[in-house]
């Protein structure tokens, strides 16, 4: 039940939130902006009652042990409006968000199934030390 709630809400505010930009504000945005997120960094958003968080954790420890990953839970208010962030900077739109949620310099996968491991693989691949 919980987690159907969180997606309600994390859905609402994605769809009356994140796109709610002025003209103005989407004119002063320029390029030269810097994201709030590091290229160089994996960023591991999650959710404590999320299993394909679970499974996704379990995965990437089994496979890559020394592979450093910056741990968000969105459960945290911080947490949530670095989602959010994410979301919007990436332009991820509608009820597509959920946890877990990978950013991995320029790339993302949003959930986690078995079949997810592939493209995992590519994407971590110029983070693996």
């Amino acid at each position: 039940m919980n987690k159907i709630i969180f997606a309600f809400v994390l859905g609402l505010f994605v769809l009356t939130g994140c796109d709610n930009q002025t003209q103005t504000e989407s004119t002063a945005q320029t390029a030269s902006e810097k994201s709030a997120f590091s290229e160089n960094k994996i960023y591991f958003f999650y959710s404590n009652y999320c299993p394909h968080c679970h499974a996704a954790l379990t995965y990437i420890k089994a496979k890559h042990p020394s592979l450093e990953l910056s741990m968000v839970n969105v459960e945290n208010a911080g947490g949530y409006k670095l989602l959010l962030q994410a979301v919007k900077e990436y332009k991820i739109g509608g009820s597509s968000v959920g946890t877990p949620f990978l950013l991995m310099g320029k790339n993302y996968l949003m959930g986690w199934a078995p079949e997810y491991e592939t493209q995992f693989e590519n994407y971590v691949q110029p983070f693996v030390k």
